[in-house]
């Protein structure tokens, strides 16, 4: 059965896009991911599209967009939120109700980033780093550990904690 993953943070323009594009990039039918924003920014942040370019992984399709699309009674249903904003920032983080999984996947947001281009980009690629170093975790839960929500939910947890090097040195 496909699991619907939906990565939620405010903007929908940086973390949650890079989430989005690359767990549909690696997933295969297992899951169909997307994204959202309890505030989106109506954009995609251009050094989130080239981040991913620059990994190989398809920016087709991907749009800044409201969580309402998710929430409301005819929205895709989903099977997993992840929400992915920087509680450690005082970040407000979205609230998203419905009987799914919930998980928090914190980390520092690249777009809030000030300074040169250079500087920007080595956000967004240190956050790209975490967010596979996180997902590539994610894809190895077993199909066991899917059908026992309170397992899936401690699993989910740990990943939050997973660093990449290149972000750790970063």
């Amino acid at each position: 059965m496909t699991q619907r993953v939906l990565f939620v943070c405010t903007g929908n323009s940086a973390r949650s896009v890079l989430a989005e594009a690359t767990l549909r990039a690696w997933a295969g039918s297992r899951f169909e991911a997307f994204s959202a924003g309890s505030q989106p920014a109506g954009r995609i942040n251009p050094f989130a599209l080239e981040t991913l370019a620059a990994a190989g992984i398809s920016t087709a399709g991907l749009r800044s967009k409201s969580w309402d699309e998710f929430a409301s009674d005819g929205g895709t249903p989903i099977d997993l939120v992840v929400t992915v904003c920087d509680s450690a920032a005082a970040e407000p983080c979205p609230v998203f109700f419905g009987d799914f999984v919930r998980t928090h996947w914190g980390l520092p947001d690249p777009a809030a980033v000030e300074g040169t281009d250079d500087a920007k980009r080595v956000a967004f690629v240190a956050a790209h780093a975490t967010i596979r170093a996180r997902l590539m975790a994610f894809l190895t839960l077993s199909p066991e550990v899917w059908a026992d929500r309170v397992a899936l939910k401690a699993a989910l947890d740990r990943i939050s904690f997973l660093q990449s090097e290149d972000a750790q040195s970063s």
